[in-house]
């Protein structure tokens, strides 16, 4: 599951719903990840990018994939 274009997806990909519509999935607090870990994931692709999502926040490596963001980006 990591691999590259999921880690672009987690760059790119905005939150569809609640309080961090309109946020890039890693951007999203780790705290609101956690919560979704406790009360269930979303179904499909964006729960399975929300899980990778808060493993690299849990192990310090969501900085590799914040310069993902930018267009410029092979």
């Amino acid at each position: 599951m990591l691999e590259k274009a999921n880690l672009l997806k987690l760059a790119r990909i905005q939150m569809p719903f609640g309080k961090y519509a309109g946020r890039v999935l890693i951007d999203l607090p780790e705290e609101y990840l956690l919560w979704f870990e406790k009360k269930g994931y979303p179904d499909g692709e964006l729960g399975s990018l929300m899980q990778l999502c808060l493993a690299l926040k849990v192990e310090g490596l969501d900085s590799v994939v914040k310069p993902l963001k930018y267009d410029n980006y092979p």
